[in-house]
């Protein structure tokens, strides 16, 4: 069988990635043409975003390769791409078998396949082995039934069959399969980038409400070994003549152990890797920082999601928020950058508690500022809680961009969270000290274009005058507030 693998193209709305002209390569897609290559299949990816192929040039891309089967993976926020493609690949190529996977599969299943006619099976979770052992059946004519983790149509209705265990090693699967990805057409801010984006490991043990790794990849933590893991990255450094990595776990360091380990092999190989990498303040220590920074680790992501610790424990993080000072400042110390992640508009917090985080995060200082608004993605216990609550204010995915309200809360309305998501970003980023940190770095362009241009124009069009002005504190009354599309 010929498998091709789609990145659906990527709808406008979503600002997180348009506004700063950010495209990297899909992993996710990688290891699935990796295991299949592994196993003798012949595979394509269609990365549409890197390419800039657009619906309307799908069916010419599809009817070139004529695939037996076309696999099209997506987030929530391009579900609606994702669906449209999946109906293009049917109309195309009626014969051959339509596979849809990713998140928002995986936790919306029945309601997603009643959508779209056209997709034939869905794969649910960790879909590198279940796809494999998909194909296989379809080429010997086998009964879908006896594929674990897919949910499948037979005689008008949905089947769903047992759900796959998750990889227990995961140094078993192959290296992704980087060589079938536009390697040169990948971008951020604007600029042509080779991004060495590489999984170190899979599952978080943490409760943030407003996640929905953990139930994905299983609350297990499960880790690749040192050696796999450099290996990979001297592969790629090797293969693409690139120095640069992000380690894109949610967790690097949960395992401080293993982390260090990393670090050492890095060094001993002497690779010269400049690399980013995610972590938690709680789990942090300056001797594990000043190992990071030795191995060429030069900026870390932190989630530290709220400056109010009350509203930190609504968010089930279980984190102190004060620890934060003293990472960020280790940082410094170390010449390292920081990345702060905060997350307003969470059910319970006031204007005032959000107010009072933008007060935290300029007092934090890190180099930059990450904010976003609360979004109930489907599967998380803030998606289980704004239903039953009714303050869903739609279930138009594309919405869900994470900067775009698409819940209020008894405290915040969605006119409220449109100015705060404003006040954030041009509070934080239009102060003296940070823009002359951005030009002195050389990325003048990238701050006043790409990072809060879009709020910019936003708060021309809303009106400078009334930007910093708190919206009435009292939520309008649900009725003329929530409007559901189901």
């Amino acid at each position: 069988m010929r498998v091709l693998l789609v990145q659906p193209p990527t709808p406008l709305e979503v600002e997180t990635l348009s506004s700063i002209d950010m495209v990297a390569p899909s992993m996710g897609l990688a290891y699935l043409a990796a295991v299949l290559e592994q196993h003798g299949y012949a595979v394509e990816i269609l990365d549409a975003p890197a390419l800039q192929v657009t619906h309307e040039q799908l069916p010419r891309e599809l009817e070139r390769r004529k695939p037996d089967l076309v696999g099209v993976t997506a987030t929530t926020a391009v579900i609606g791409s994702a669906l449209k493609t999946a109906e293009t690949a049917k109309a195309v190529l009626p014969e051959a078998t339509v596979v849809l996977g990713g998140a928002h599969l995986t936790f919306t299943q029945e309601t997603t396949m009643s959508l779209c006619p056209s997709v034939d099976v869905g794969v649910v979770g960790e879909g590198e082995y279940t796809l494999l052992e998909l194909v296989q059946t379809l080429e010997k004519g086998g009964s879908l039934k006896d594929v674990k983790g897919i949910i499948y149509r037979e005689d008008g209705r949905l089947v769903k069959t047992p759900p796959r265990p998750l990889i227990a090693n995961l140094d078993e699967l192959p290296f992704p399969a980087r060589h079938l990805l536009p390697m040169d057409q990948y971008r951020a801010f604007g600029k042509k980038r080779i991004l060495g984006t590489i999984f170190t490991s899979r599952g978080c043990p943490f409760s943030c409400i407003f996640c929905s790794s953990s139930l994905l990849f299983g609350k297990k933590f499960r880790a690749r070994s040192p050696k796999n893991v450099v290996d990979e990255i001297e592969q790629f450094q090797r293969e693409y003549n690139s120095k640069f990595v992000e380690i894109i776990d949610d967790i690097f360091i949960l395992d401080r152990k293993r982390a260090e380990a990393i670090c050492r092999e890095l060094m001993e190989r002497n690779l010269g890797t400049v690399w980013v990498c995610s972590a938690r303040i709680d789990l942090m220590t300056k001797e594990l920082m000043q190992m990071l920074r030795k191995a060429g680790c030069v900026m870390i992501y932190y989630g530290v999601e709220s400056g109010v610790q009350r509203v930190v424990d609504l968010m089930k993080k279980g984190i102190k928020v004060d620890h934060a000072f003293k990472v960020i400042q280790w940082a410094r110390e170390l010449g390292m950058e920081s990345v702060a992640s905060f997350v307003v508009g969470i059910p319970g917090e006031t204007w005032e508690e959000a107010v009072q985080t933008i007060k935290f995060a300029k007092k934090l200082n890190a180099e930059y500022a990450q904010f976003a608004i609360a979004t109930p993605f489907p599967g998380t216990e803030l998606y289980e809680m704004a239903k039953r609550e009714g303050l869903l204010l739609t279930e138009d995915w594309s919405q869900y961009t994470v900067l775009k309200p698409v819940m209020r809360t008894r405290e915040l309305s969605a006119e409220q969270l449109k100015k705060l998501i404003r006040k954030c970003y041009l509070e934080y980023y239009l102060r003296p000290r940070i823009m002359w940190n951005y030009i002195r770095r050389g990325h003048a362009r990238e701050l006043l274009v790409n990072v809060i241009g879009h709020y910019l124009w936003q708060a021309v069009k809303a009106g400078v005058k009334g930007l910093f002005k708190p919206a009435a504190s009292t939520p309008p009354p649900v009725d003329s507030e929530l409007r559901v599309k189901t």
